[in-house]
């Protein structure tokens, strides 16, 4: 599977995603955000980290980039699209997910695993998921998901939820939900379920020494389905 990671100033996670992506054998290139072409990819990653330091407004300036015209072609030509944590919000600002990303409910930066519930797998990314309760880690300012209860509804009745925030046995409530983010979500799908937003990020828990595996499982399982 061929995979390209789009590389913006202030970016500080494109190496982390890339090892990952390695790992599982994934022939990634590396495309720098000035860039105007993409190499023949099956999957682009925006990847997480503070494009131009998240100035003026998170992801704003990155969704301006040269490069995003290339990430929307190859989008709306069906190609599988991953945004993770500032790549999530570069994906709302670039109008290919919808809603938007507020501060963190108690206005503070979030380092820590979380556990969240799979609530859509019948797609490209998760469909080779047998877990429905999986744990990953969130770094974020701005991870505090929000749309008006008119497309919150479309969301709903789309099955555009990837994932929600849940306390280790998958129940849902305030307590589990770190960022306070509505219907406590954590990742969506667009309309046709080829492009991903979350923010957890899942190549952070990619071997066993680094606090976790599910990560892994993630990425073995979204090459499964494209070998």
């Amino acid at each position: 599977m061929l995979s390209s990671v789009i590389i913006f100033p202030g970016s500080n996670c494109d190496r982390d995603i890339a090892v990952a992506l390695e790992k599982f054998n994934f022939k990634n290139s590396m495309i720098w955000h000035n860039e105007t072409k993409i190499p023949k990819s099956d999957l682009i990653v925006l990847p997480g980290g503070f494009s131009y330091g998240d100035y003026l407004r998170t992801g704003c300036i990155a969704a301006k980039s040269k490069i995003i015209r290339e990430v929307i072609e190859f989008a709306n030509k069906g190609g599988l699209v991953l945004g993770i944590c500032n790549g999530f919000q570069i994906l709302i600002e670039a109008g290919l997910l919808p809603g938007t990303l507020l501060r963190n409910k108690n206005l503070n930066f979030l380092c820590k695993n979380v556990h969240l519930k799979i609530t859509n797998n019948s797609n490209n990314f998760l469909s080779k998921f047998d877990k429905e309760i999986i744990k990953l880690h969130i770094a974020h300012n701005d991870g505090n998901y929000f749309i008006n209860n008119e497309n919150l509804k479309k969301l709903e009745d789309n099955n555009q939820i990837a994932f929600m925030y849940c306390d280790k046995d998958g129940k849902i409530s305030n307590e589990s939900n770190p960022n306070g983010s509505i219907k406590s979500i954590a990742g969506i799908y667009n309309k046709k379920q080829n492009i991903l937003g979350m923010m957890p990020h899942p190549e952070r828990m990619t071997d066993k020494y680094l606090s976790g595996t599910d990560g892994a499982l993630f990425f073995k399982k979204l090459l499964s389905k494209h070998t």
